[in-house]
């Protein structure tokens, strides 16, 4: 008889819950900021060894060079600052997630939305620098993501992108405020506060600079849309 896997692997400096993808239906992440290279590297291990798809987020420079010679096989993406390794056939992508920036200097968060509503499940595309300071830039793309399961808008400065395209659509719409902006902007504060009182009823807000969770979410709620769950 084959042993039983544990519930939680203990490494010492981490206990890895092996049995979040029963319950939660994807693995555990790994938050990487304040971890040495050797302990995000014993991590990703022992999700692998466990046949579990890795995902890691927040990877600086250091660490994408030792995570690159340790699994080469691996995706990064250099923008977002994430790591992606999964373990056998990925299923076919469903649903249909959109990622909307206002701006280009969004785009790492973007990009952190857009490759973890990915791994998750989730169809997803991206529309860049296409804020409220130039409107048509937008309203160009309406009819390529007004049939969207569910919109990411990421936005700093003013943060009023999330309210202009949730005006648009019938879909829940996640905004995601950014440290981008001067001083006033108070690192994403000021987006913060501009989108927590969006006037569009389908808006929902998550953390300043929080793009893993806005394209997790979207990605349950994509696959929950595709009867997948």
């Amino acid at each position: 008889m084959d042993p039983v896997e544990p519930a939680v692997a203990d490494l010492g400096y981490a206990h890895v819950d092996l049995e979040r993808r029963q319950r939660c239906g994807f693995p555990e992440v790994i938050y990487c900021e304040g971890k040495t290279c050797e302990w995000v590297e014993g991590v990703v291990r022992r999700l692998i060894d466990a046949k579990q798809h890795c995902l890691a987020t927040r990877v600086n420079d250091q660490l994408a060079v030792h995570l690159s010679a340790q699994f080469p096989s691996a995706q990064q993406d250099r923008v977002a600052r994430t790591f992606w390794l999964p373990s056998g056939d990925v299923a076919t992508p469903v649903g249909r997630v959109m990622v909307i920036t206002a701006g280009t200097s969004d785009l790492p968060v973007a990009r952190e939305a857009l490759v973890t509503a990915q791994a998750v499940g989730a169809s997803a595309e991206l529309i860049a620098d296409v804020g409220v300071a130039g409107i048509h830039r937008l309203l160009r793309h309406q009819q390529k993501f007004a049939d969207a399961d569910v919109i990411i808008v990421v936005a700093g400065m003013d943060g009023a992108l999330p309210s202009v395209v949730g005006g648009l659509v019938d879909c829940p719409v996640i905004a995601v405020p950014t440290s981008v902006g001067y001083g006033a902007a108070f690192s994403g504060l000021a987006p913060l506060l501009t989108m927590l009182n969006a006037c569009s009823a389908n808006v929902v807000v998550v953390n300043i600079d929080a793009g893993f969770k806005a394209g997790y979410v979207a990605a349950l709620i994509a696959r929950r849309m595709a009867g997948t769950e």
